[in-house]
């Protein structure tokens, strides 16, 4: 019987969720789905000097915004509750224990002071790297180089100790990651990681290990940045007896500055004027407000699929997915190993492309309110009929307002250059004709009829509407350019629409 695809996005509560974090949950979410697997979230805060309150929330809110839905963990509940490492305190140092009693793992006393001076040691000998490993600790304060009944008596007495791992001095280890493909490190490059700090709670490195192993974790797939780590993960695995049901690894790509020469960060976003959070953040102890996608505009169907096209390639021509296709065409194969450039022009496109297929009745609310909020009269039938005029214009649904001035205001100037090269007899006799045919007409005043009639007056007139239809938007917009005229005139409504033209006839030179 197959074994159930299980993976996890496990994040710290540090602070706001990093742009490349979603990317990072996004990509196991789709793995998941795509395999008929499931979903962990597990919050990683052994880290009690760095946590920060409503971090673990904002993770929460991002993963919900855009649209990645967990299966089991904090916030959702399992059978493999708590879901929070901080509450897993008796598992680690259980597992922990056990490695000191198999000689896996020891004691160390060193202080601050010890560790330092060990470091000024090392390098003042011109050793490769300051670490504490296989030879180094020879010359330290651990259960390895003190009597047993030292150690017993500095652990009765409350010594502050840490638990290290006993890294073995020559040995290789390998792992096949499924971006990678084979990376082999040999041990001495490995120092003896802190398993177990001195407050008694894990690092990472024997919390994500435990964690993944008991919450039967099949692949992992996370950043490049914990790629130098896997192979001491492999160890720890190893020294657990669990090498056997060792989850696959993936590590993937950074995100790369929009030059593409480095990681990306919040600097590079601040100085290039965009977001690098998902949703807008305010640093409870600061009051700092750090932006967020959602709040800039971006609707979350447009960032999944800009985010899932950062590292990924469907190997088709196609780039834009719902989720259900992203699902579908998604493979750990077709990632790539080199950073991605975050391109913010391109997560823009992606919005406009989304925007632009919104209902209108679904933008109006949203128009309604910001039209109002600046201090124009419009109905929701009103903001509906923009938002239809306008959304392929825009590429955030917030700029639609600013791109309808035209509309809520009759021009108090108009353009220069039109109105040079288009203003003539023929335009004004246009205008004349149209408005004198608007006077008399009692019919729907919809996009098609006003057509009809522009159509109708200019026929009798004698003028080919190609040759006036600038001038007429002229008239109308003080403009040589914009959207359909038609259902501008419509939205506008009839009486406005007459009383422009009269003013362009009155306010206009005469040819």
């Amino acid at each position: 019987m197959s074994t159930e695809i299980r993976v996890r996005f496990a994040p710290s509560p540090t602070g706001p969720l990093h742009i490349g974090g979603v990317r990072t949950a996004l990509y196991n979410y789709l793995f998941a789905r795509k395999m008929g697997g499931k979903m962990l979230l597990r919050i990683e805060d052994t880290d009690q000097n760095r946590f920060v309150p409503g971090a673990e929330e904002y993770i929460m809110d991002a993963l919900r915004w855009a649209g990645i839905e967990i299966d089991e963990g904090q916030g959702v509940g399992g059978p493999h509750a708590p879901y929070r490492q901080s509450e897993r305190r008796e598992i680690y140092q259980r597992e922990a224990q056990r490695l000191i009693d198999e000689g896996k793992a020891y004691y160390a006393f060193d202080t601050a002071e010890d560790l330092d001076a060990m470091r000024q040691r090392l390098e003042a000998a011109n050793a490769p790297a300051a670490q504490y490993n296989a030879i180094t600790r020879m010359q330290m304060r651990n259960s390895l180089t003190l009597k047993p009944e030292e150690v017993k008596a500095r652990m009765d007495a409350g010594d502050p100790y840490v638990i290290r791992l006993k890294t073995p001095r020559k040995e290789e280890v390998r792992l096949n990651d499924m971006i990678r493909g084979w990376v082999t490190v040999h041990s001495s490059a490995i120092d003896d990681k802190v398993l177990l700090k001195s407050d008694g709670l894990p690092t990472y490195h024997l919390a994500n290990i435990v964690d993944d192993h008991l919450m039967g974790i099949t692949h992992v797939i996370r950043g490049e940045e914990w790629l130098p780590s896997a192979p001491l993960h492999v160890l720890l695995y190893r020294y657990l007896g669990w090498e056997a049901t060792m989850p696959q690894f993936a590590h993937l790509p950074l995100l790369l500055k929009p030059e593409g020469n480095g990681k990306l960060s919040k600097r590079d976003a601040d100085l290039g004027g965009f977001p690098i959070f998902p949703l807008q953040w305010t640093d409870p102890n600061t009051g700092q407000v750090a932006r967020g996608f959602r709040e800039d505009g971006y609707l979350p169907e447009a960032t999944v699929n800009f985010l899932a096209l950062l590292g990924w390639n469907p190997g088709t021509e196609q780039e834009l997915f719902t989720m259900d296709e992203l699902i579908a065409s998604f493979d750990l194969a077709q990632v790539h190993k080199a950073g991605a450039r975050f391109d913010i022009q391109k997560a823009q496109w992606f919005n406009h492309q989304y925007v632009k297929e919104q209902p209108d009745a679904v933008l109006a609310p949203t128009i309604q309110q910001q039209a109002q909020a600046a201090g124009y009269d419009c109905s929701l039938a009103k903001a509906e009929k923009i938002a239809a005029l306008l959304k392929g214009r825009v590429n955030f649904a917030r700029e639609i307002v600013d791109e309808a001035t035209t509309i809520f205001n009759a021009p108090t100037q108009y353009d220069e250059a039109v109105t040079t090269a288009k203003w003539n007899a023929d335009a004004v006799k246009a205008v004349t004709a149209f408005h004198d045919a608007l006077v008399s007409y009692d019919g729907d005043f919809v996009a098609d009829n006003i057509k009809h009639t522009l159509s109708d007056a200019m026929t009798q007139a004698g003028i080919k509407q190609g040759k006036i239809m600038q001038a007429m938007r002229l008239a109308l917009t003080g403009s040589g350019a914009g959207p359909d005229l038609m259902l501008t005139m419509e939205i506008i409504g009839k009486d406005e629409t007459i009383r422009r033209l009269e003013q362009a006839l009155a306010t206009l030179p005469k040819p």
